[in-house]
This record gives structure tokens, C-alpha cells and sequence, in this order.
């Protein structure tokens, strides 16, 4: 059966060049076989974060929570495209993040950084890597870093130039790493629940 992943991405912004990188994710994961959904941030429209949808009364969550949730606790695993904006997270993702707890629990996670420049989101994705552990993720070590993003992806997220060339050879060791630990969960809760 094919793996389940959830390729989130959260910038608001209006000349959003790491949907490149998200398109990019998609399309990789799902030549590979995987059922790979894009989750933007942006077009799912959450407010900022007051309750969570556990705060919610059961039936009481507005629509976009609830589907939300269904999709969080039913994939394999997750991918995280994260931009960094002045060192930090950026604030759409991690609103989007923060509405939910318990359904990320016992499911592999992995960040895919990106900046304009050359650092490529390191600093954003190191902070990722802590935060997505506190919420009950594992995270994988292997990490993709794209910078300067607009001169490694065009438009439709196809790689180009150097950066897009080192992207593609990164690229299958993330994957098959993801792609382990989903799979090893998944057997997992088949033969054993997760204890909380």
C-alpha cells in the first residue's frame, strides 16, 4: 500500500517562491509511489491560533479543522517546508502546526528549508527540528536545504541550475529515509498501539 504524506508549506505572502519547493516535494514523493498532498497554509485559511482543535467540543470544530485532522492523524508521514524569515520560523506554518497536537503523534517528520539566499533556511530548520520533536514527531536526520530558491526551482518547482542539480542529489536519501521510518511506524501500529 502506498505511503500517506502530508507536504505542508506556510507562506502568505504574495510572491511565494517556496511553493516551488513544495510543488517540487509533491511531485518527487509521488514518482517515488507515494500518495503525496500538498497542505498550504494559505489556502487552508486557519485563524490565528485561539483553540486547538482538541479545545473544540467533539462535532464542534469548523470544517477546515476537521478535515484537517482527518488528513494529520491518517498520513504515514510529514514533510515540512519551511522558509526562514529573519532567522525564524515562518509564522503561517507554524499556526497551521500549532492547531493540532495529538494527531501528529508516532509519525516520522522531515524539514525541507529554503531561503532567498545562501544559507537556505539553515536557522529555520534547525528550530523546526526541536519544535516538530515537542510535538510528538520523529524528526529524520537527513534534511534538504534549497538557496537561493528562486535560481533552484522555476515556477512549476522543476529544478534548475547548480541549485536545482544539488537538490536532485539530495533528494532520494531524504526520501528513502522518510520513507524507512514511515514504513516502520506503520508496521508498528499494526503490531503494537501507541502507548499515549
Amino acid at each position: 500500500m502506498a505511503l500517506t504524506l502530508l507536504v505542508l508549506y506556510g507562506s502568505y505572502r504574495s510572491d511565494r517562491t517556496g511553493i516551488r519547493l513544495a510543488r517540487f516535494l509533491v511531485d518527487a514523493f509521488a514518482a517515488r509511489g507515494a500518495q503525496a498532498e500538498l497542505i498550504d497554509a494559505q489556502a487552508v485559511g486557519l485563524p490565528m491560533l485561539d483553540r486547538m482543535y482538541k479545545e473544540h467540543p467533539p462535532g464542534t470544530a469548523p470544517e477546515a479543522l476537521e478535515t484537517l485532522a482527518t488528513k494529520i492523524r491518517g498520513a504515514d508521514g510529514y514533510v515540512f517546508v519551511a522558509g526562514e524569515y529573519n532567522w525564524g520560523v515562518q509564522p503561517g506554518l507554524k499556526n497551521l502546526t500549532d492547531h493540532f497536537l495529538e494527531e501528529w503523534f508516532w509519525r516520522p517528520a522531515a524539514i525541507a528549508s529554503y531561503s532567498a539566499g545562501r544559507l537556505a533556511g539553515a536557522r529555520s530548520n534547525l528550530v523546526w527540528h526541536g519544535t516538530l520533536s515537542e510535538m510528538g514527531m520523529v524528526v529524520i536526520s537527513s534534511t534538504l536545504l534549497v538557496g537561493p530558491i528562486a535560481s533552484s526551482l522555476d515556477e512549476a518547482g522543476k529544478p534548475t541550475g547548480e541549485g536545482g542539480a544539488a537538490l536532485m542529489r539530495a533528494f532520494p536519501r531524504f526520501a528513502e529515509d522518510l520513507e524507512w521510518w514511515a514504513e516502520a511506524v506503520r508496521r508498528q501500529r499494526d503490531h503494537r498501539a501507541p502507548p499515549y
